[in-house]
């Protein structure tokens, strides 16, 4: 294998471990991102190939690919490649890896999508490239121009290499805005004008410059301009031309005349964009430049045959897939879509009469609007496949949460608004009025006010508040000069600071009265308000210093001036927790700490390279600091010692914000000149305080105070008002408070998406009373009792139903006058049958089945049966009365799930439990039987297998607490529990385990185990008293857990007295007797306590000899099992890690690597760990081929059972465009046959399938990753290996080593990313 190369030198000795460090990964996680929106300026900012699509923010690129797991569009990569505004994209029509885009900095760059990178860059254009696109003539070379020409060819590899103006186009009388080369004719392309001219242009033809011009321009200067041209894919001269004000045309590039000129419904209505619809030939599409409507037409129609209006602002760019997804888990919710705002307006037609209807062609239209909304339409469907609604297009220089609301984040942006977002759906909940220029800063009224205060570039300062959604105070005082940061005092909400270029920091009251003036010698850019003084601000500005001021007096002289930062001063922010400690970040790239108390700089943080602009306090540990940089890192501090605990890649340019809120204070969000917004778990810089609380450690290992957790080499500790709280609820209350403790704190640690819905189902499991359910509970996943019960409550509510003034249209074809003609005399006839079928021919449905009953209500029934056959084939709503009038609820789940509507096919599955179906006729005992009348379907059954869909599918998006609380809601605590484990929330998991009680008992036992190792591995924590005692204290959790104890107490690394001790916690024979016990063990043939004894004794290296050699012993048998050699091999992973590596061992640890090798790829079969089975057995036959070993394996052997398991496994994600999957052999069956009798089944429910963590589908800024594994760019955290450099996925280490304890590497050190 590929991969094999980069690795393969660690195969090659056996004294590779010298100087080898613990493999690592980051400890702050990516757990949500909002994506931004289109950006207005350019015209063709979004683009399509294959199964992805493109659009542009103004500075990066938005790739989305299909997922063909769940058959939905995910955002997949963003390009951030550009310094200043992209200003178009095309995709390469002959490679649908490559895509190229042009920015306002002459810039065009060649994208490779599949691997993340650029391959190509052209510095200077000559000019901004407004249009471009790939050249069909040519396979490696894409076009530009700028304003009016030349049209440059850039060659971008090969011996032709290089930029060359076309010979033809060029200067042109008007700028261009758009052009197109035609697909099937070589070198012909199209320029639409500013002017609304078209200039073409053909290889042996006369060149056409400027022709076309719309008649009502012909003598005129007016222009009306090009807004979008498309070649017809059917014809080789036609070209489909769009004026802002005239509309569109169909003209013939040959005889150059116009052949037709289709009708717009009224002058007001002006066509932004359009396609044409690949699916459906001479039909296409447009889209409105003032309203989002969706037009449909045919070239043989002068009007439109259909409208639709999806959005109130106009459409910027619209794409056709050629290749949309199918209807098979894309989960549209029975609630409004949590991708769709409530600005949006697609809706479902209302009801229409046969001939009323019309068809539309299938496919999906990747829609782009002015406001910056994307969404993937599906015509035929006539509805949102998702919406991705209100998202900033510019840079968003800053972030703040509520200060009531941890789930309400406000944004400010370059673009003008301030955004509110719903952090647990990532939708905009309310966005500002705009017109605002440049928001520089932000910040919320304190409490429960819901007015936020911010600060422009050149229109001073305002107060908006957010329900009455309008602006309620503006501020004047520094006039046109730009405002940089804007501060709502914490302690009183009628003060007010704003910093300025003009060199004023103002302090007013919120009704606008000017209170202080401070001025200083150049433009200040950040202002603090201290949280434990409310009258103390501190500035920082750009003269290099630091001022603190005092607004309780009327002086306006500071009373401290902090110098040391050796360029200017950007923001400054007060510890919150430590009176008289304050940080600021500067241009020269330092963080700095003053002690205001000392009047001194006690600590300067180095390591960005860049000017640092976001800075944030925990506001539970004391020394925790966090800033963000130009550099485009977010970097961790200890300030105790100035130490970096993590430095985070993922933006993709410069950081400006960052926040967390004191009731979520492990929880941070950030935001970019990339126009996004992330959201962070810091909860692993914290994992021993976690995991003190999940064992009931004392307060004072858990909550303390300031001035001794800020002591070097502290453990951490819970310092914030937050924690407090919690301790003083939790010790209000009588009884065992442990089942609140865990709940309070889990909700308090753990990231949005779903943890509070989790614990609401876990106390509906547990009998808590409905009325005790929060308010809220009804918006998340609802437990089976209460689905009914609340979604009927739901539709009670529902007074008015909301339909869209557009809609309709024409459409049909003509009913056949013979055969209605035929039908009425047979009517007239009594032939009511034949009357009935012929109806059903024409399309006459509702008269067909109003006569049906007087056949038969067996006649009827099938009736009904075949038209909602016909409607599920068609893929229509109206299908629903049809399924439920018969009864045939397993039909209509069937139909939503097909859909991906699995909500709805949950509502459904369980009405029928509750027996609100109606039953399916019976019936007469007379005639031929009625068997196909009883249908199989099992309502719980049914109810079973949708929750379990839908929870992969929220599995599968790296949302594992939605996917348990699928599993909770129909009462599957097993699921439920492995979906927590998969994921690798293991704390959570043992948290909601323990309160769960026995059902939940095997997999909390499993997370519990998997925590010791975790506790095994903290960096510089193990060993030590506390995290060795740790470890213990969890397994001591688990009953029976004898072997678990033996396995800590072998791997622990200590000296002889710290060992002893440990001996004696876990109740385990001192050290001396263990190598007696041993002794006496193996004299009896007791390999298992042999091997357990000598790992406890000084002399562990003794156990493995005789491991090994009963494994293979027990391998030489043909009727070997995994459960027989697992516990022993298991049992031998645990050997110190420094006794395994001496030379005496190098035998039998090469033997014991190849065995833990080949059970690991057995096991990952088993667990059906797909992504990670090839580079086990591969890993395996390096050994083989490189170790001196002696084992009953044989590279051919390892070799035959990989092509086998391949051959007889269907891959994940295939679809039916994929080649065929080619069938196993005879002899391959057998030998897959063979595998599966050895691997047995997972003894815990739900295990099975790949892991996925939170985070693992959000893509990533940073450099790109290869996976050693798999070759593959990493998606998601990377997990570094011991070498430092070789990299696999965060979700390849947790399976590998679930199954597999030692390195891909081939060195003998354990992996532990849990």
């Amino acid at each position: 294998m590929a991969w094999m190369t980069c690795i393969s030198s660690w195969f090659e000795q056996d004294d590779w471990y010298e100087g080898l460090q613990r493999a690592n990964m980051s400890q702050v996680r990516q757990v949500g991102l909002l994506a931004a929106g289109c950006q207005p300026w350019g015209r063709d900012v979004c683009a399509a190939c294959g199964d992805r699509f493109a659009y542009c923010s103004t500075l990066a690129v938005y790739v989305y690919q299909l997922d063909r797991r769940c058959n939905e569009f995910k955002l997949h990569t963003i390009m951030s490649e550009h310094k200043k505004a992209v200003t178009a994209i095309s995709w390469c029509p002959h490679h649908p890896d490559l895509f190229a885009s042009g920015s306002t900095d002459n810039v065009v760059i060649v994208w490779n999508v599949a691997e993340q990178k650029v391959i190509a860059k052209l510095n200077n254009t000559k000019g901004t490239p407004s249009a471009l696109s790939w050249c069909w003539n040519e396979d490696d070379a894409v076009a530009f121009v700028s304003r009016r020409g030349p049209l440059f060819v850039w060659t971008v590899s090969g011996p032709g290499s290089g930029v060359a103006a076309h010979r033809d186009a060029h200067s042109f009388l008007s700028d261009v805005s758009v052009f197109r080369w035609h697909s099937q004719r070589k070198g012909k392309v199209a320029f639409g004008h500013v002017d609304g001219s078209l200039s073409i242009f053909q290889p042996g033809h006369k060149n056409q410059k400027h022709v076309l011009r719309p008649e009502s321009l012909e003598g005129t200067e007016e222009e009306d301009p090009i807004t979008a041209l498309e070649w017809d894919p059917l014809s080789t001269d036609y070209l489909l031309v769009a004026n802002l004000h005239y509309g569109i045309r169909l003209v013939d590039s040959e005889s150059l005349s116009c052949i037709t000129t289709f009708n717009s419904p009224s002058a007001a209505a002006s066509v932004r964009c359009l396609a044409w619809v690949p699916s459906a030939p001479g039909m296409f599409i447009t889209g409105d430049s003032q309203v989002g409507v969706l037009r449909i037409w045919n070239v043989s129609r002068t009007t439109s045959i259909g409208n639709f209006k999806l959005k109130t602002t106009g459409f910027q760019c619209l794409h056709v897939l050629n290749s949309p997804p199918r209807k098979k888990f894309s989960v549209q919710p029975s609630t409004k879509n949590h991708y769709t705002s409530s600005t949006s307006e697609a809706v479902p037609s209302p009801t229409r009469t046969q001939s009323q209807a019309f068809s539309l062609p299938p496919g999906h239209a990747v829609c782009c609007f002015l406001d910056g909304g994307v969404g993937l339409y599906d015509m035929g469907a006539r509805k949102w496949d998702f919406l991705r609604d209100m998202g900033h297009v510019e840079t968003i220089f800053d972030c703040k949460f509520k200060p009531d609301d941890p789930n309400l984040l406000a944004t400010a942006s370059f673009d003008g608004t301030i955004k509110v977002w719903d952090i647990n759906t990532m939708t905009a909940v309310y966005t500002s009025p705009g017109n605002e220029g440049v928001i520089y800063s932000l910040s919320w009224a304190p409490g429960d006010s819901d007015c936020i205060a911010g600060a422009t570039s050149q229109n001073g300062a305002f107060i908006w508040d957010v329900n009455k959604g309008k602006m309620v105070q503006r501020f004047t005082e520094h006039g046109k000069n730009g405002i940089f940061c804007i501060a709502w005092s914490h302690k009183d909400s009628k003060r007010l600071a704003t910093c300025s270029g003009d060199g004023f920091c103002i302090i007013r009251t919120v009704d606008g009265r000017v209170l202080h003036k401070y001025k200083h010698p150049a433009a200040v850019f950040g202002c603090d308000w201290s949280q434990n003084n409310k009258d103390v601000i501190a500035t920082g500005c750009e003269d290099k210093h630091v001022r603190v001021y005092y607004a309780a007096t009327s002086s306006d002289q500071p009373l401290k001036v902090f110098s040391g930062h050796t360029a200017k001063v950007f923001h400054v922010r007060w510890c919150p927790l430590r009176e008289g400690i304050l940080c600021s970040g500067s241009d020269d790239g330092s963080v700095r700490i003053w002690d205001y108390t000392q009047d001194a700089c006690i600590k300067v943080l180095s390591g960005h390279t860049a000017p640092v602009r976001g800075l944030l306090w925990n506001t539970e540990i004391p020394y925790l600091l966090i800033s963000g940089s130009w550099d485009c890192t977010i970097k961790v501090w200890d300030t105790r010692g100035g130490a970096c605990l993590d430095t985070v890649c993922d933006h993709g340019a410069d950081v400006y914000g960052l926040t967390c809120h004191a009731n979520r204070p492990f929880t941070m969000a950030s935001c970019s000149r990339d126009s996004t917004v992330r959201l962070w778990s810091l909860v692993p810089l914290i994992t021993p305080l976690q995991i003190n609380i999940l064992a009931d450690r004392p307060w004072k290992d858990i909550i303390g105070n300031t001035d001794y957790a800020v002591l070097q080499g502290t453990p951490p500790l819970l310092c914030g008002k937050a924690s407090r709280d919690i301790k003083q609820e939790i010790e209000k209350l009588t009884g065992n408070p442990q089942e609140k403790k865990l709940r309070w704190f889990s909700e308090y640690l753990s990231p949005p998406g779903g943890s509070e819905n989790l614990w609401d189902l876990v106390a509906v499991i547990k009998g808590q009373d409905d009325s005790l359910l929060p308010q809220n509970y009804c918006k998340g996943i609802i437990h089976r009792k209460h689905l009914v019960k609340f979604r009927t409550s739901e539709a009670q509510e529902l007074t008015t139903i909301k339909m869209s003034k557009f809609g309709g249209g024409i459409g049909v074809p003509t009913k056949e006058e013979r055969l209605k003609e035929a039908a009425e005399i047979h009517l007239r006839l009594g032939h009511v049958q034949r009357y009935c079928e012929l109806m059903v021919e024409l399309g006459e449905w509702d008269k067909a089945l109003s006569a049906a009953p007087g056949i038969s209500v067996r006649y009827w029934r099938k009736l009904m049966q075949r038209r909602a056959d016909q409607l599920i084939q068609e893929d229509r709503d109206d299908v629903i009365p049809y399924c439920i009038a018969t009864g045939d609820v397993e039909k209509l789940v069937n139909f939503f799930m097909s859909r991906g509507q699995l909500t709805d096919a949950l509502l459904v599955a369980q009405a029928a439990c509750e027996g609100n179906m109606p039953s399916p006729p019976v019936c007469p005992p007379v005639g031929p039987s009625c068997a196909d009348a009883a249908h199989g379907a099992d309502p719980p059954e049914l109810l079973r297998t949708v929750s379990g869909e839908l929870a992969e599918w929220h599995f599968q998006g790296g949302r594992a607490v939605l996917a348990a609380c699928c599993h909770l809601a129909v009462d599957d605590i097993e699921l439920a529990m492995a979906s927590l484990v998969r994921a690798n929330e293991l704390e959570l998991a043992v948290c909601v385990g323990t309160v769960l009680g026995e059902p939940a008992a095997p997999a909390t036992h499993y997370a519990l185990e998997l925590l010791a190792r975790k506790c095994m591995m903290i960096p510089m924590c193990f060993p030590s008293d506390g995290y060795r005692n740790l470890a213990a204290d969890l397994l001591l959790m688990i009953p029976d857990n004898e072997l678990q104890l033996v396995k800590l107490c072998a791997f622990y690394p200590g000296c002889v007295e710290e060992i002893t001790d440990l001996h004696e916690k876990c109740r385990l024979p001192p050290i001396g007797e263990c190598a007696q016990l041993a002794e006496t063990a193996h004299a009896e043939g007791n390999v298992f306590a042999a091997i357990k004894y000598y790992l406890l004794s000084h002399d562990p290296e003794k156990a493995l000899p005789i491991g090994i050699n009963f494994i293979k012993e027990c391998m030489s048998s043909p009727d070997w099992t995994l459960d027989t050699i697992c516990p022993v091999l298991d049992l031998l992973g645990y050997i110190r890690t420094e006794k395994l590596l001496l030379h005496t061992c190098t035998e039998a640890r090469n033997e014991l690597l190849v065995l833990s090798g080949y059970t690991g790829a057995l096991r990952a079969i088993r667990r059906q760990y797909g992504s990670i089975v090839p580079a086990l057995y591969e890993y395996t036959s390096q050994l083989l081929k490189r170790r001196e070993v002696s084992v009953p394996l044989t590279i051919g052997r390892l070799s035959s059972e990989l092509d086998a398991w391949r051959a007889c496994t269907q891959p994940a994600g295939r679809s039916s465009e994929d080649p065929p999957h080619a069938p196993a052999s005879e002899s391959q069956t057998a030998v897959f046959a063979a595998l599966q009798r050895r691997l047995g089944t997972e003894p815990l429910r739900g295990l099975t399938g790949p892991d996925c963590t939170a985070g693992s589908q959000l893509p990533s800024g940073s450099e790109a990753h290869v996976s050693c594994l798999t070759g593959s760019r990493i998606q998601g955290p990377v997990y570094f290996l011991e070498d430092g450099k070789s990299a696999i996925s965060l979700n390849d280490a947790l399976m590998w080593a679930k199954v597999n304890p030692f390195s891909p590497l081939g060195t003998g050190i354990r992996l532990n990313p849990f």
